[in-house]
């Protein structure tokens, strides 16, 4: 089983990857947060300056960075087989979120033997309680020091480009704190930069996933590797002025 959010091509790119080896039976997908809604969290979680950089890092520097890099996508899409093709809409179910009653009834009366999660919002107490299988998230930074989003961005930003890299670990009540299954560093190349970083963390992901959905499925107690030290932190967007700072007098794109 797959758990994602509408709208995410992430999610797409892993059930492409991972239903023609081990057969995605059910796929439940939530509805996403509307983007007033989401803006009004932020505001309330890290004030109106902050958001306000966010928001213009977003409109001056995203978007045209996507636009800037469109081959460098598309190469990375080909060399390594990401498949962003949305899932067909009968394997699918929606709901507003993961955690609605009736989303976690249909769980528990499917039994699935393993449940991959990748870009919903938290799973809540009573969805995980209810799942007799391993869940496992697929997060693009290395757990527990890059938590939240944009793991590799910021471990460049941070001059500490060993922990730029992905991991694969099962899900608890936190934010991306669940134990370590595997990780895998990722390295970069003069033409990368803020919006191909992740393509290159799902591609990463994917490999990790297929390496070790065998052994969950067979349920083999999996040894948990190093856990990576320093301060567990949760990351949020950059602002604009911080991008520009670290662009320009250190060169992390």
């Amino acid at each position: 089983m797959l758990l994602g959010s509408q709208g995410d091509p992430a999610k797409d790119m892993v059930y492409n990857a991972i239903h023609p080896l081990f057969k995605i039976h059910s796929v439940f997908l939530e509805k996403p947060v509307s983007r007033l809604e989401l803006l009004r969290r932020r505001i309330r979680r890290l004030g109106w300056m902050r958001v306000l950089g966010q928001v213009g890092f977003e409109m001056l520097v995203v978007r045209p960075l996507r636009f800037l890099s469109r081959d460098r996508i598309a190469e990375i899409k080909k060399i390594h087989s990401l498949d962003a093709t949305p899932i067909p809409g009968d394997r699918t179910q929606i709901f507003p979120t993961v955690n609605d009653a009736s989303c976690i009834e249909r769980i528990a009366a499917l039994q699935p033997d393993l449940v991959l999660v990748k870009g919903t919002r938290i799973l809540s107490e009573s969805l995980l309680s209810a799942i007799r299988a391993p869940v496992v998230n697929m997060h693009v930074g290395i757990t527990p020091l890059y938590r939240g989003v944009h793991g590799a961005y910021w471990a460049l930003a941070q001059n500490d480009p060993e922990h730029a890299g992905t991991t694969i670990h099962y899900v608890d009540k936190g934010i991306d704190t669940g134990r370590i299954i595997a990780q895998r560093k990722v390295q970069f190349g003069r033409g990368d930069n803020f919006v191909t970083y992740p393509l290159l963390q799902i591609a990463a992901g994917i490999e990790l996933l297929k390496e070790y959905i065998p052994r969950l499925l067979a349920g083999e107690t999996i040894p948990q590797p190093p856990v990576p030290g320093g301060r567990s932190r949760l990351w949020s967007h950059p602002t604009l002025w911080f991008y520009l700072r670290k662009r320009i007098f250190c060169g992390v794109k």
